[in-house]
C-alpha cells in the first residue's frame, strides 16, 4: 500500500517588518496590549507581492532543494483567503510561473485550516488517480484584505507563505497516520473577509463591495479552545496510540493565548506546542507550513518523529493530521 511522505518544507515571509510600536504611530494600541493579548511582536507585511508571487517563491524553493523536475509534479494546491482573484485560482497562477505544465493546480478555501484540508485532498487524489508527487502550499496576503483602522483585527494578521512536497511512497517509515477533519458552517458569520453584496437593482451603476476582514473574537477564542483539543484526541484515537506519543503538536499560529489553553486541556507540557506567532503574526493557511519548515530547518523535528498538525479558522472549520514525519 502507497503512502504520503512528506518530502521537502519550506517557507517565505517578505522583507517589511512591521513591529507592534509601528501600529502604535497609526491606531490606538501599544506593543504591550497586542504582547499581552496574543503573544505577537511583529509581523511581514507584502508590498507590490500578491498572494501568488508568494506562492511561488515558495514553489521555487522546493523545486531547488528537491531537485525534482518541475514536470514530474502532478498536483498543486493551494490553501487561502486572500487569492489574487476570484478566478484564475492562485494555484493556476503559480503552476504556469513554475512551469509545471503537467500538473492540475486549483485553490482551497477553508481559511486557517486550508493546508490541512488540502493536505487531505491532495493525498486522497493522489492515491485515486495515480499521482505520484504533489505540491500543497498555504499562501496569504491578509494586509490587503484588513481594515487598518481597526484595531481588533489589524494588529493580528501577517503575510507570508509556507508549502511542502509530498510523493506516495511504498515505505511504511513515513506516513499520514490519521485525519480529522469538522466544519461548523452554522458559526460562520463569526468570521468573514471580502463579503460581497448582491444587486439592489438593475441595471446598477454602483461599483463591487467587497468588505475587510471582520471577527467575533470571543467566539472564535471559545471555538478553538473548545474543538481543537476534541479534534486532537479524535485524530489520535484513530492513529491508534497514546496522545504521549506526539513529539511536537504543531497548531495554527492564531493566538498565543488559545495554543497554551489547548495543552492546558490536553494536559501537557507546553514545551510540545512551539510557537513562532511573536515573529509572523496570524498567518492564516500558511502558518502550519511555516511553522513547520522551522522546525524542520532548525533540527527540531526529525524523520521518524510522530507530531500532530492542527489548523483552525474560518468556515468555522477545524482540523488534524497525525504524522509520522
Amino acid at each position: 500500500m502507497q503512502n504520503l511522505k512528506m518530502m521537502y518544507t519550506s517557507h517565505y515571509a517578505p522583507d517589511l517588518v512591521i513591529k507592534n510600536d509601528d501600529l502604535a504611530q497609526i491606531m490606538d494600541t501599544s506593543d504591550e496590549w497586542i504582547t499581552q493579548r496574543t503573544g505577537i511582536k511583529q509581523r511581514h507585511i507584502s508590498l507590490k507581492e500578491n498572494t501568488s508571487l508568494l506562492a511561488t517563491r515558495v514553489a521555487k524553493q522546493l523545486l531547488e532543494k528537491s531537485g525534482w523536475d518541475v514536470e514530474s509534479l502532478d498536483i498543486i494546491v493551494v490553501a487561502t483567503m486572500s487569492p489574487d482573484a476570484y478566478t484564475p485560482a492562485t494555484g493556476a497562477i503559480v503552476q504556469g510561473n513554475i512551469g509545471a505544465t503537467n500538473a492540475i493546480a486549483f485553490d482551497i478555501s477553508a481559511a486557517c485550516s486550508g493546508y490541512i484540508y488540502a493536505l487531505s485532498i491532495v493525498e486522497s487524489m493522489m492515491k485515486n488517480l495515480n499521482f505520484k508527487r504533489g505540491l500543497i502550499i498555504g499562501s496569504e496576503n491578509l494586509s490587503k484584505i484588513l481594515d487598518w483602522k481597526d484595531r481588533s483585527t489589524a494588529v493580528l494578521f501577517g503575510d507570508g507563505a509556507g508549502g511542502t512536497l509530498v510523493e506516495l511512497s511504498d515505505q511504511e517509515d513515513s506516513k499520514i497516520l490519521s485525519s480529522d477533519l469538522k466544519t461548523i458552517g452554522s458559526k460562520s458569520e463569526y468570521l468573514t473577509a471580502g463579503e460581497t453584496k448582491t444587486l439592489e437593482t438593475f441595471p446598477t451603476n454602483v461599483p463591487h463591495n467587497f468588505k475587510a476582514f471582520q471577527m467575533e473574537g470571543r467566539e472564535v477564542y471559545s471555538f478553538a479552545t473548545r474543538e481543537v483539543p476534541k479534534s486532537i484526541l479524535r485524530a489520535v484515537k484513530a492513529a491508534k496510540i497514546d496522545l504521549e506519543e506526539v513529539d511536537y503538536f504543531l497548531l495554527h499560529q492564531a493566538n498565543a493565548r488559545i495554543i497554551k489553553q489547548v495543552a492546558k486541556k490536553l494536559k501537557l507540557d507546553e514545551d510540545k506546542f512551539p510557537i513562532n506567532i511573536d515573529e509572523y503574526g496570524n498567518t492564516s493557511a500558511a502558518s502550519e507550513p511555516i511553522l513547520f519548515d522551522e522546525l524542520v530547518q532548525s533540527g527540531r523535528i526529525k524523520r521518524g518523529m510522530t507530531i500532530a498538525i492542527s489548523g483552525f479558522g474560518g468556515g468555522l472549520t477545524v482540523g488534524t493530521h497525525i504524522i509520522r514525519y
